[in-house]
């Protein structure tokens, strides 16, 4: 079985869907520098998602395909918090409408508050990450289960959970440090330590925060890798 990795980044998908059990995962990322990031470099190509060559070549050799479109159009760290205003690319409704096109099994990943259709949600809990962070997904051409969401039991602002997010001066704060403190006090903890994160988040290859911060923990993409091969009987 192979696999796409749409607007792959680092290939923090990429190396969940290797670990699901797919033979090959090949990324798509039309940023040149993420080439030194990549999980597998010799499996990074780098073209815009929407490419001629991405549609009418990596589309129709592949069995299966994740999907991960720019974020930062829903998220609450960058329109909430830092660039009130500012408009970013909306790729969801171009990228459902371009993989239904192809008849295959996909995934689209997303933030809260993201115009998907919620069939999955995916939190770091579940997969015992020390990290608080939810994740949304439309899955077409097979049956996930829901996990149960239990109630969290680490906390960012308690310093018991990390929040991987470069969007604001102290990441992990999403803008509430001063009310974090005058709640917790001298409780307060904030861990930005690259190691920490990279440890929350399951993935060791990578160096460099902002492109850690903009990864899917790997926890998730082989969770869902594994639902769809259990489906095909593999």
């Amino acid at each position: 079985m192979i696999a796409l990795d749409l607007f792959c980044g680092a290939g923090g998908a990429s190396k969940g869907l290797l670990d699901a059990g797919f033979k090959q995962v090949i990324g798509v990322d039309n940023d040149p520098k993420l080439f030194e990031h990549y999980l597998n470099r010799e499996d990074f190509a780098c073209f815009d998602v929407f490419s001629e060559f991405v549609q009418h070549s990596l589309l129709r050799k592949v069995d299966f395909i994740w999907a991960s479109p720019p974020c930062q159009a829903y998220s609450i760290g960058t329109v909430g918090f830092r660039n009130k205003g500012k408009k970013y690319p909306d790729l969801i409704a171009a990228t459902r409408e371009m993989l239904l096109k192809t008849g295959k099994p996909f995934v689209i990943e997303n933030v809260p508050g993201s115009p998907l259709r919620k069939d999955l949600m995916l939190c770091g809990e579940m997969f015992n990450l020390p990290i608080i962070r939810h994740r949304h997904f439309e899955i077409y051409g097979f049956e996930c289960r829901q996990p149960k969401h239990e109630k969290h039991k680490r906390s960012v602002c308690k310093g018991s959970a990390i929040s991987v997010c470069t969007a604001v001066v102290n990441p992990g704060c999403f803008g509430k440090r001063a009310e974090y403190k005058k709640l917790y006090g001298k409780k307060w903890k904030l861990n930005s330590k690259l190691e920490s994160w990279k440890k929350a988040m399951g993935i060791n290859w990578i160096q460099d925060k902002h492109t850690l911060a903009q990864c899917v923990p790997p926890a998730y993409s082989e969770y869902i890798g594994k639902e769809f091969l259990r489906g095909v009987g593999q």
